[in-house]
């Protein structure tokens, strides 16, 4: 059946027909071939004319391949253009925030110039005038404070006393008031109480070994009876291996009892005492 349906197709026997209808289709667009030409005459008897034909058909795919590239192109560039006109569009809005904020900020500053103007003036206005400075005076002694002023006024020369008498009366007087002033003056302060230096030492004491008796060692160290020293509490603090130290405290008077003076009185126990440090020294 195969056979028989490929005798009865005739399609590829006269397939010269529709290329030489082709090759006159082209000629005829292109006007170089009149229309009343046969043609299978023409395509039979010029192989000239077939090649030249095909070499138009060949001309024509080029064109309209030339043709689709172009039309390709101008898509791209137009999209090319389109996204740089976006890009031109939100770069001149940015432009725009930008040149605002520009203004916003000048304004403010502006403000803040005109207002620290205003506080320079009104700080200026509000200075007070400096005095020039004066010599320093020389006060009188405390004691001559209440004393009144001896100093009499000028006279003139007519009533000068050239004998003195009264003179010397005066300044004996102004002489036993000063004296008596600064005596009680001396006596007033002599009274006023001095405040005593005071601090607050803590002491470590530590024994030979673990045998040494702590009890008869912290008696031994209250024993140490000095003026100005003041004992405290104490307390056994485990030190290792069974070894305790004693802590004590004591208030001494700065001007009396130093701390060196008061190691040197509590090393004398060596039986007991082994060594003495200050653990802490505070004033009071």
């Amino acid at each position: 059946m195969a056979v028989n349906f490929l005798t009865n197709e005739n399609i590829w026997f006269d397939k010269y027909k529709y290329d030489d209808a082709e090759v006159q289709y082209h000629r005829h667009l292109h006007g170089s071939v009149p229309t009343n030409t046969p043609v299978e005459n023409t395509a039979r008897d010029s192989p000239a004319v077939q090649e030249n034909g095909a070499s138009n058909i060949l001309r024509d795919i080029a064109r309209a391949r030339e043709n689709i590239q172009k039309s390709l192109a101008g898509s791209a560039i137009q999209g090319a253009d389109n996204e740089l006109c976006s890009r031109v569009t939100s770069l001149e809005k940015e432009n725009q925030n930008l040149h605002k904020e520009v203004e916003e900020l000048r304004l403010t500053l502006s403000k803040l110039e005109l207002r620290l103007s205003t506080m320079e003036k009104s700080l200026t206005s509000a200075k007070p005038l400096v005095p020039a400075p004066t010599q320093p005076s020389k006060l009188p002694h405390p004691a001559l404070l209440s004393q009144p002023s001896t100093k009499q006024p000028e006279e003139d020369d007519d009533d000068l006393d050239l004998f003195g008498s009264s003179d010397e009366e005066e300044s004996a007087e102004s002489e036993r008031v000063r004296e008596e002033r600064l005596r009680q003056y001396a006596e007033k302060k002599s009274k006023k109480p001095t405040l005593i230096a005071k601090s607050s030492i803590l002491l470590d004491v530590k024994p030979w070994d673990d045998e040494t008796d702590m009890a008869k060692l912290e008696e031994c160290v209250r024993t140490v009876q000095m003026d100005g020293l003041v004992w405290g509490a104490s307390k056994l603090v485990p030190v290792g291996y069974g070894i305790r130290k004693l802590q004590i405290q004591c208030v001494v008077e700065d001007d009396k009892v130093g701390t060196d003076q008061l190691e040197e009185q509590i090393i004398q126990f060596e039986d007991y005492v082994q060594s003495v440090d200050v653990a802490a020294f505070n004033k009071v």
